[in-house]
């Protein structure tokens, strides 16, 4: 499906078919709605024709001759197709913007839901602009095939029809005077409906470019100014900047051309009308003044109708666009499969890794052959020196990555066999760079769970030792965080990691050096959460610094994915290996 939407973006069809089938499927819960502004902008296409063959009729018959009495009729009715026209035009304008904004929210919401349920490997390939872009900017060009796309172009299309029909029943001589000028506008409409599509795509590419970039730089300000980049990375956005406003500038372009070609050719056929229908009037034959303004009226119907289909499949053409970007987010096949039917009851925490095998990409090998085991309720250390491995066992015991090979179990039951909430609720992560909400303290701890109370997370918080730390804090738990935790220290961002987790009483306990980079007092508090975190908990630590492990039950070695030496720590001293030497060149750098 992702290459025929891929294949058809680049032909030169004003729609794709496939595309808007997909996007009408999330209009059948609505279809009432539907059905009553597409009646409503069929009736419009119908009412607004009828006026200029009223105009001439009372021309002709009752001002050329003069007939007050039929002339205050005949307006009567002309009010009242008019007021009809308003009623039916609120409908539609209501309706169709009304189904376009609930269609967005569930496309929304559909899309969110599927990001949230993709892979971290997709995460570490598509930048966060893009997919900012496709959930937002590209999502509300889809409202727009339904306010101001499909139903105004099918309205427009009738509309058109019902002129040339009613032009033709007029005086089918005066008609094809007026028709002159089609073949032209049908050339010009084609070259701007190929161009203008070409130059749609061109801009969605930018936007996209645009927020990726500002994405980028803006989460990473302080890397900018650490190294004295401002300028540098101001002349990179000025580029980015201009291809987004060249983009623009070409789309505006063959606006430029063709709407000024639509008015000449306008004022050709009106010019040819009042010529011939002139001579014809001058000349006593069988054109009327009536028919004469009536033409012009028609004419006016004509032609706007066909520049409003051109603007309007621009926009059309837009919400194409922007749909087949979001199906392509929706039709990445990028989930972590859950086929596992095992819920966690009295999970006990024992991991046994068996052959294990990951592999990044085809040529990079990230787990080789890995085997080991930590029984539970016990601590496992695992160390090395930085893309040993250390993170990426945790993150395939997670299913945040899936094995190439080998298996990982829990209690003696394979990983995949059970289900990912009930895996996820188990096992409970502080990473070393803790991300925080902009949000409460409160709702950072607890992150909207209906099964954690206040109560709970203060109780937790005594516990280890950290309420006095939130209570000292402008609003304790109520407390509104910048956005990433920045008004807070790594310490205390480490603080509330560690709260996150001890309410949630997980029997795994995963930390990746979290407590690598802090101040002393700090570390105290965490020393001490840790102690209590870890009591009846199966624990990892990836450690940065020996001495925090020293009592582990289990310290593993990595080296390129593969383990290279194990035991205790007294046991691997005396092997005077691979963690002989870094223990001691930690304890040297210490002393020194």
């Amino acid at each position: 499906m992702q290459e025929k939407m891929e294949q058809k973006s680049n032909t030169g069809d004003i729609i794709d078919f496939i595309l808007l089938k997909r996007v009408m499927q999330f209009a059948v819960p609505y279809r009432f709605y539907f059905i009553v502004a597409a009646i409503s902008a069929i009736l419009l296409s119908f009412l607004g024709p009828i006026r200029p063959l009223l105009i001439n009729y009372a021309i002709d018959n009752y001002i050329i001759i003069p007939n007050q009495e039929g002339l205050l009729k005949i307006s009567i009715v002309l009010i009242f197709i008019l007021i009809l026209e308003g009623v039916f035009q609120f409908f539609y304008i209501y309706l169709s913007t009304w189904l376009g904004q609930h269609i967005i929210q569930d496309l929304r919401s559909k899309i969110f839901k599927h990001i949230l349920s993709l892979k971290m490997k997709f995460f570490d390939n598509t930048p966060i602009g893009t997919l900012v872009t496709r959930s937002i900017s590209d999502i509300e060009t889809i409202a727009d095939i339904f306010s101001q796309g499909l139903l105004v172009i099918i309205a427009e299309l009738l509309k058109l029809i019902v002129v040339v029909l009613l032009m033709f029943y007029t005086d089918w001589r005066l008609t094809l005077i007026a028709l002159l000028t089609v073949p032209l506008l049908l050339i010009s409409t084609a070259w701007f409906k190929k161009n203008i599509k070409r130059a749609f795509q061109e801009v969605r590419t930018e936007i996209s470019n645009l927020n990726t970039f500002v994405q980028e730089h803006i989460v990473g300000m302080h890397i900018v100014q650490i190294f004295n980049r401002e300028n540098a990375e101001y002349k990179k956005f000025v580029d980015v900047n201009t291809r987004h406003r060249d983009a623009n500038i070409r789309g505006i372009f063959y606006y430029a051309v063709f709407f000024p070609i639509v008015e000449v050719l306008s004022a050709m056929s009106i010019g040819f009308i009042v010529w011939y229908g002139g001579q014809g009037i001058l000349q006593a034959k069988d054109n009327t003044v009536g028919e004469l303004i009536a033409f012009i009226l028609f004419i006016h119907m004509m032609f706007r109708p066909i520049r409003q289909l051109a603007d309007r499949f621009n926009i059309l053409q837009m919400g194409i666009v922007g749909s087949e970007r979001v199906f392509k987010v929706l039709d990445t096949d990028e989930k972590i499969k859950d086929i596992g039917k095992v819920s966690f009851k009295n999970i006990k925490g024992s991991i046994v890794f068996k052959n294990v095998n990951l592999f990044y990409k085809k040529d990079e090998c990230v787990l080789k052959n890995l085997n080991f085991n930590i029984e539970s309720g016990k601590m496992l250390a695992l160390v090395g020196s930085t893309g040993a491995g250390k993170t990426s066992i945790i993150s395939v015991l997670n299913r945040f990555y899936e094995i190439d090979s080998g298996t990982i179990s829990i209690d003696n039951i394979n990983i995949n066999d059970i289900s990912i909430k009930s895996l996820r609720k188990e096992i409970a992560l502080v990473p070393q760079e803790v991300f925080l909400f902009s949000d409460t303290i409160l709702n950072n701890i607890t992150l909207y769970d209906d099964n954690i109370s206040k109560q709970q997370v203060i109780e937790a918080a005594k516990e280890i030792g950290l309420n006095d730390f939130i209570l000292s804090l402008p609003n304790g738990y109520d407390y509104i965080l910048a956005e990433r935790g920045a008004v807070l220290s790594l310490g205390q961002r480490q603080l509330i990691a560690f709260l996150r987790v001890y309410v949630r009483n997980p029997k795994i306990l995963v930390l990746d050096e979290a407590t690598a980079s802090i101040d002393t007092e700090n570390e105290r508090l965490l020393q001490a959460a840790l102690e209590k975190l870890s009591v009846n908990r199966t624990t990892i630590v990836i450690a940065h610094r020996l001495s925090t492990i020293v009592n582990a039950h289990k310290i593993l070695y990595l080296e390129n994915g593969s383990v290279i030496e194990s035991g205790t720590h007294n046991e691997l001293l005396k092997k005077k290996g691979a963690y002989f030497l870094m223990f001691n060149s930690q304890s040297a750098s210490s002393k020194f």
